[in-house]
């Protein structure tokens, strides 16, 4: 099995399409080419990681975060992130990061938290907007079954709990080809007039290039009219946290309890809300500030996010804001991933690592 093979199983569940602009996401040491000896997925590829996957003889690391995250200007060893990646290097192991990717995926780390803590009709709670492409092309009526079934097998026409959808309208066409054209209907330097149906289909943009490859495979002709526009609809399946209800409503202390269980965290920092129970939850791994007033907006009792400074907790009003720690919020991303990817390689070892990683301590 080559690491390729990973990376686009890895990549089913969270395409590098949708990681945030600033992220560094992707395969960032090695060859997608090399043979798999083992796997080995951690939260923070750091070198005692590095020194685990040796001993393991894992040459591939899965990890959440990307090591590599602003540019390097040198490889010499005398920084956390030199000292990975150098050691990795010369021990031939490859390091993929998903972060973002993850993070905006469905069924990623917010989605994740919300499993954890036992969360009800979970939705994304920032769905991202402008990511639906439409797809307008125009076929000749006899071919037009053949296009559309191509289309839908290549991924066009899935959005959320439906699949096969379009929208055709029947017209005529009408082209005229030079002395080089090689025209499948008509004559050459003749206007041929043609009855034709506009197709109109959905896809997601990660699908593009396949998309456009079903298109010129099952289109006849040799010239193929199409355009592609973005739509501004946002995407519930993609987007950043989640939310969901408690099966039962808790107090704040009951609540506060079961949340500091599930997270294993050492404390929990807090903001003060006028409210006597907690029923519904929004969640956002990792630095979530910026997802405070969506959580207020979504009517959630309760926010648990990380790295909340001490002006966001003036938010806090009428919602109960609970910074858990960024690493807690995100460690059960391993579990994610170690499940993933032993069900789509069933008959391979994919090793957690073991290392600690979690560089706050509490005393």
């Amino acid at each position: 099995m080559k690491i390729r093979e990973v990376i686009s199983h890895l990549e089913l569940l969270a395409p590098l399409h949708y990681a945030e602009d600033f992220d560094n996401t992707g395969l960032l040491t090695g060859s997608n080419q090399t043979d798999v000896s083992g796997i080995l997925i951690t939260l923070d590829c750091l070198e005692n990681v590095v020194d685990e996957a040796i001993e393991k003889k894992c040459n591939l690391i899965v990890a959440f975060h990307p090591i590599i995250f602003s540019g390097l200007k040198n490889l010499r060893p005398d920084d956390y992130v030199k000292k990975a990646v150098v050691k990795a290097i010369k021990n031939d192991i490859a390091i993929y990061a998903t972060h973002t990717a993850l993070d905006n995926a469905k069924d990623g780390v917010s989605y994740r938290m919300a499993q954890e803590l036992g969360l009800e009709n979970v939705k994304t709670l920032i769905p991202k907007k402008g990511i639906i492409k439409k797809l307008l092309t125009y076929v000749p009526s006899k071919s037009f079954n053949q296009v559309q079934e191509t289309l839908f097998n290549a991924g066009a026409g899935s959005l959320g709990n439906y699949s096969e959808c379009s929208f055709s309208v029947d017209g005529t066409g009408t082209f005229k080809g030079n002395g080089s054209s090689n025209p499948v209907i008509g004559n050459k330097e003749e206007r041929t007039t043609v009855q034709e149906k506009l197709l109109a289909i959905t896809f997601l943009p990660h699908l593009e290039s396949q998309i456009l490859k079903a298109l010129y495979n099952s289109h006849p002709y040799e010239e193929v009219a199409y355009e592609i526009t973005t739509l501004n609809n946002s995407y519930d399946d993609i987007g950043m946290g989640a939310i969901g209800s408690l099966k039962e409503p808790l107090s704040l202390t009951e609540f506060l309890k079961v949340t500091k269980n599930t997270f294993k965290t050492g404390v929990i920092r807090h903001s003060v809300p006028g409210l006597k129970q907690i029923k519904k939850v929004a969640l956002l791994g990792g630095s979530g500030a910026f997802g405070i007033k969506k959580a207020q907006q979504s009517g959630a009792d309760a926010y648990l996010t990380a790295d909340l400074k001490y002006h966001d907790f003036f938010q806090g009003e009428n919602i109960l804001l609970c910074d858990v720690g960024h690493y807690e919020s995100e460690q059960f991303t391993k579990n994610l991933l170690h499940e993933y990817l032993s069900k789509k390689f069933s008959n391979f070892a994919i090793l957690c690592a073991s290392a600690q990683t979690n560089p706050v301590n509490y005393y």
